[in-house]
């Protein structure tokens, strides 16, 4: 099975991390070509340290090399390098029963999901999602940096949010990021440059319509090193101190938006 931790508390927002797992099951190591460097660095590392803001929190540990929950069933087995950045993931076929063991697994895990949140969703009118990420900006090796132009240092990802009803939040949320005193200045955020959100965050608005705003939180990796791993703790702590500083902001901006409801 997936492994993940799901707290459910009485916030009416969630924060998850569903790219920082590392593991993969047993059987399937052997066909693996990748270093766990190689996987480590496809991952999104130290996110989980972000999630635990909030009562309600999602947690995978499992690799998305095993199965990619945040891309639809069809692709969530990565099968040839351009599902992968163009990484050589196997030195063999993986056996179909392998693939199909993952495949259920996530059935299993979104089953479990649809559960948990209509429990949320039975307490509350609406709940606002963080979904963290984050992500490479030197491809082309340790000393090389991609045009900053490009590459935010936050993008926020609204492709699957219901913005006539939500546009507000991501608004807010968004502003609340920008002018957050970040080590003497101000982050680079900006909306769908890199990335515009994956399934996770459009498998929530499938299943639960304009009940739920999952906003895919996209950190670039100016807070580690994204060739060796080694992660800038300060940098880290201070992130998670912007994502606190946005709660309240963010939460009254929802509920001055649902106030009529």
């Amino acid at each position: 099975m997936i492994d993940f931790d799901l707290k459910i508390g009485k916030s009416r927002l969630m924060v998850a991390a569903i790219h920082n797992g590392h593991q993969i099951r047993p059987e399937l190591l052997p066909y693996l070509n990748l270093t766990d460097k190689e996987r480590e660095r496809e991952e999104d590392p130290f996110t989980s340290e972000l999630t635990n803001i909030s009562d309600n929190s999602l947690n995978v540990f499992t690799s998305r090399f095993e199965v990619d929950i945040n891309r639809p069933k069809e692709k969530a087995v990565y099968r040839k390098p351009e599902d992968a950045w163009g990484l050589t993931i196997y030195n063999q076929e993986i056996p179909a029963d392998l693939v199909a063991t993952s495949l259920r697994y996530y059935d299993e895990f979104y089953e479990c999901l649809h559960r948990t949140f209509n429990e949320i969703l039975a307490h509350h009118p609406w709940l606002i999602v963080y979904d963290l990420h984050s992500y490479n900006h030197r491809r082309d090796g340790i000393d090389s940096y991609e045009d900053p132009e490009d590459n935010p240092e936050i993008n926020l990802g609204t492709g699957n949010i219901d913005l006539d009803r939500w546009g507000g939040v991501v608004n807010c949320l968004e502003y609340t990021l920008s002018h957050y005193n970040f080590e003497g200045r101000n982050l680079d955020v900006r909306k769908n440059i890199k990335f515009k959100g994956g399934y996770f965050a459009k498998w929530l608005s499938m299943n639960f319509g304009n009940r739920v705003c999952p906003i895919a939180i996209e950190f670039k990796k100016f807070f580690m090193n994204e060739w060796t791993g080694e992660v800038n703790q300060n940098q880290l702590d201070h992130i998670r101190q912007l994502l606190i500083s946005t709660i309240q902001p963010v939460i009254s901006e929802a509920s001055e938006l649902t106030k009529s409801e």
